[in-house]
Parts: structure tokens; C-alpha cells; sequence
């Protein structure tokens, strides 16, 4: 693959904010959902989501700077041993920092003595041969976005990986906004025989229309006119589960709330209320009745700021 910061088109002193935005705008052009047709962009889409993984680290983003792993988030040669920038280069010394210390978590290594020679025989396998270096694959980020109700609600959706292979993924109900949700084994291959990284799936909630949620509550702004605010009356209104019909009481102020329970959003056991505020709104057509009848009208309380304390 090439170089990272080059496929996501950006600069190596790009802001974590920038390289986002490019890895968004490229994954939205490049996806294999809307390019069907297109088995190269399929190519370019898998190296786009490698550069992001990456870049998106700050430890890998690191580490690709210094050379010690490759644009595959594979270890370089010399550095197979720790993440610190510790390796050794051959057999001609402890060039970069290597510690034989480090090889036997932390034990003396003493060449003359027999102690030290059966830690050191212990990392090859009879025979002199030197065992296979094995680590995990690392683990791929992607993005993924989901209406406010499919993530109020739950849902099942199907995501491309960036090897190309589509797997259903079940976004529980209840789900928060850049909740993680991790598959395990779908990452980038281990090294030597090593199990696969995760893909891990960050889900971005869309915003409603009408609804805003606060932990398992929904919260709602209802209009209502003046006559419904006085008198009182059944209105409709929408829920997470379709309209219902609910009563305004008489006398209903503006930023009253109705609470419906257990109409919120349900995450196992628990469930949340729907908190319907409501506002009153007035006729956006001059009504001559109702003026006519609040310039004769005479409120039996006094001044309503007076009551509150403003004036």
C-alpha cells in the first residue's frame, strides 16, 4: 500500500480533525454500496480504510513515522520485538537500544553461566531453530452512520469491511452516539500465524426532527393553540412507536410537560418516559375575533411578572 498520509491525500502534519474529514469524503466517494460497477474502487476504498487505521492512532501514526511499522501496520525489520523503539539489527552488537533484558521479561542475562544459556536456548525450538515471530493483526476503525430512531430502536445493518467482505452488523437498541461496537476477528491478518484485530465500528447518530434524547428519555416540543392551552383537549402526537393520542389538561402554560411512561427509548431491562413539552403558538394569520377579545378581556390575576418576582 502507499504511503498513508498520500492515499488520504493529506499533509504528515495533518490535524487529527483533517485526516478525518479526508478518510469521510473518500470512504463516501470510494464505498463499495455506490459503486458497485466498479471493482477498482473496491481496491482503493480497502486503502483508504488501511491509511485511516493508521493515521486515526495516534500510537500507530507514531510509530509509522519512525519507521518501525509499514503502511500495513506490519512490523519493519529490526523492530519485532517491542513498541517502545527498542530492536536489534544483527548479531553485530545492541545498535538502537536493544536489551537482551527485554527478551526474558526482565531476567539477567549471563552468557558465561548455564542459568543464562537455558533462558536463551528457550527461544528457539530444538535443533537451534528460532521460533516464529507471532503477533495479533491490528485492529481496523470505521465509521458508521444511523438515523436517530434506528439507534433509538435498534437495527440490523450490513457493513463492507475493507477487504470487501460484507457482514450483518446488529446496532442494539438504545445505542449512543460514538458508541464502539466491536467485531471481533474482522481486522487486518495476524503476523505469523497471529489471530486477526477487530473491526471496530464507531456508530455517529443523525439527529431528529422533533426528538432529542437525554439518557433513556425522549424529549419533544408540541405546539398547542390557545384555545387547546385554556380549554384543554385530546391532541396527537408522535412516539417512538407511532402516534398516540394524548390529553392537554385545562390551563395548560406554555412549557408544560406531559409525561408518557415508558414510551422512551428501552436498553435491556430498563426503559425511559417521552416528555412532551408543550408551547403555545398563535395564528400566523391576524385573527380579528380573538384581538377583539383580549382588548375587552380583564385577567382576574395580577400582573403575571409581578407574580414571578420580575417586576
Amino acid at each position: 500500500m502507499n504511503d498513508p498520509y498520500v492515499t488520504l491525500g493529506v499533509k504528515k502534519n495533518a490535524t487529527a480533525d483533517e485526516i478525518k474529514k479526508a478518510y469521510r469524503r473518500l470512504a463516501r466517494e470510494l464505498h463499495p454500496d455506490v459503486n458497485q460497477n466498479n471493482p477498482s474502487a473496491a481496491e482503493k476504498f480497502k486503502d483508504v480504510t488501511a491509511a485511516y487505521d493508521i493515521l486515526s492512532d495516534p500510537a500507530k501514526r507514531t510509530r509509522y513515522d519512525n519507521g518501525e511499522i509499514d503502511a500495513n501496520g506490519n512490523e519493519r525489520p529490526g523492530f519485532n520485538f517491542n513498541q517502545g523503539g527498542s530492536y536489534w539489527q544483527g548479531a553485530g552488537g545492541s545498535q538502537g537500544g536493544f536489551d537482551f533484558s527485554d527478551l526474558f521479561g526482565g531476567g539477567s542475562f549471563n552468557a558465561g553461566g548455564a542459568e543464562g544459556f537455558a533462558d536463551f536456548a528457550s527461544f528457539f525450538h530444538p535443533g537451534g531453530r528460532q521460533r516464529s515471530f507471532k503477533k495479533k493483526g491490528a485492529d481496523i476503525n470505521y465509521s458508521m452512520e444511523v438515523s436517530f430512531l434506528d439507534a433509538a430502536l435498534g437495527v440490523e445493518r450490513e457493513v463492507t469491511l475493507a477487504n470487501g467482505k460484507r457482514i450483518k452488523v446488529k446496532i442494539p437498541a438504545g445505542t449512543d452516539n460514538d458508541s464502539v461496537l466491536r467485531l471481533k476477528e474482522q481486522g487486518n491478518p495476524g503476523i505469523g500465524g497471529g489471530k486477526p484485530g477487530d473491526a471496530l465500528v464507531k456508530i455517529v447518530v443523525g439527529k431528529h426532527p422533533l426528538f432529542t434524547r437525554e439518557g433513556l428519555d425522549i424529549i419533544a416540543n408540541i405546539p398547542i393553540s390557545i384555545k387547546e392551552a385554556v380549554n384543554g383537549g385530546k391532541i396527537t402526537v408522535p412516539t417512538l412507536d407511532g402516534k398516540v393520542a394524548v390529553t392537554v389538561p385545562k390551563n395548560s402554560n406554555h412549557g408544560s410537560v406531559l409525561r408518557l411512561r415508558g414510551k422512551g427509548v428501552a436498553k435491556g431491562v430498563h426503559k425511559g418516559d417521552l416528555l412532551l413539552k408543550l408551547y403555545i403558538v398563535i395564528p400566523d394569520t391576524p385573527d380579528e375575533k380573538l384581538e377583539k377579545f383580549l382588548e375587552d378581556w380583564q385577567p382576574s390575576e395580577s400582573d403575571v411578572r409581578q407574580k414571578v418576582g420580575i417586576i
